[in-house]
């Protein structure tokens, strides 16, 4: 299947508004966030987006720019990590960096009225039924969390569920697996928060792993960024891309110095099935994830794969090969 297979709407023109500030106590900073929408449609379905280390409001284009056009509307907060934020290493507030993420994301939806307000025309267009969490990298860790993994808190020694009942569905891109022995050493003590427990993230989830992702933060190599899929209960999908990096063809951004892997034929097709996916994970309708589904499981022998997608449930397991 190539990108142009899978059917689609046609785009809608969209209005993005950054930066919003939201009040964050106990923060130090306030909270500043980008939302993206359609300029048409009502009952528009949610993605809270979760950026990697170092990005901001203003990474993720290629992401979040179709996510928009077609039917969503699109929260991006900024983390404390950001590079456009310059926390010092030695800041008190570095060590909870993974667990400030999550409140982030959660402070997101606390306010979403003031986020919905901010949009010229949004008001009244939002499903706030129909959720989803989703991140790249450090940025699918935090997705995580709210999907129902646990993080081994490095302080205190517990796991706690963070976990947040109006989310309901989520996309982990390039997302770290088990922390412990399988963790390089520059990991192990630069990022011990990194240990979660994927056993409890019972939410619909789609990962996505690319399999020339080859991290220094695992001496796993690149089948460590399956985890998030292998070790987690309930009904998941799992899309391996071939020949992928870490940028997974390049979803950080719209230039080159931000991707690894700079393949624009990947990330138009990443666009199509997560954007399918998350219309079926949230209840939206069936036929695209089907169709692309089933299309993929019908290719020709001759076909070079671009990718491979597997899922399971309680009840199923199967695979489809992409190309």
């Amino acid at each position: 299947m190539t990108a142009s297979d899978m059917a689609l709407p046609a785009p809608s023109p969209l209005v993005s508004v950054k930066p919003i500030a939201l009040e964050a106590p106990g923060r130090g900073k306030d909270l500043r966030v980008r939302i993206s929408a359609p300029t048409t449609g009502d009952d528009l379905p949610v993605i809270v987006f979760s950026h990697g280390f170092g990005s901001s409001l203003d990474g993720y284009g290629p992401l979040a720019d179709f996510w928009a056009a077609h039917g969503f509307v699109v929260i991006q907060p900024t983390h404390l990590d950001s590079r456009t934020v310059g926390l010092p290493q030695d800041d008190p507030r570095t060590p909870r960096i993974w667990r400030l993420r999550v409140e982030d994301m959660k402070r997101v939806l606390d306010q979403l009225d003031l986020l919905e307000a901010a949009v010229p025309g949004l008001a009244g267009r939002l499903d706030r039924s129909r959720v989803a969490a989703a991140g790249h990298s450090f940025g699918g860790q935090t997705a995580s969390i709210l999907l129902g993994a646990r993080i081994l808190d490095p302080v205190s020694g517990e796991e706690e569920d963070l976990s947040d009942p109006r989310i309901t569905a989520g996309v982990l891109l390039a997302t770290a697996g088990k922390g412990g022995a399988d963790l390089s050493p520059f990991a192990a003590e630069h990022f011990p928060f990194m240990n979660p427990n994927f056993t409890h993230m019972t939410a619909p989830t789609l990962v996505v792993a690319g399999d020339k992702d080859d991290s220094h933060l695992s001496v796993r190599g690149p089948e460590w960024f399956t985890d998030p899929y292998v070790l987690s209960p309930g009904d998941k999908s799992l899309l391996t891309l071939f020949g992928a990096e870490h940028s997974l063809g390049g979803v950080a951004g719209y230039e080159i110095r931000e991707t690894t892997d700079e393949n624009p034929e990947r990330v138009a097709l990443l666009q199509r099935l997560t954007w399918a996916y998350l219309r079926h994970a949230l209840g939206v309708e069936d036929a695209s994830w089907a169709a692309a589904r089933k299309e993929l499981s019908e290719l020709p022998e001759s076909a070079a794969p671009m990718g491979r997608i597997e899922a399971k449930s309680g009840r199923t397991a199967g695979q489809a090969a992409i190309s």
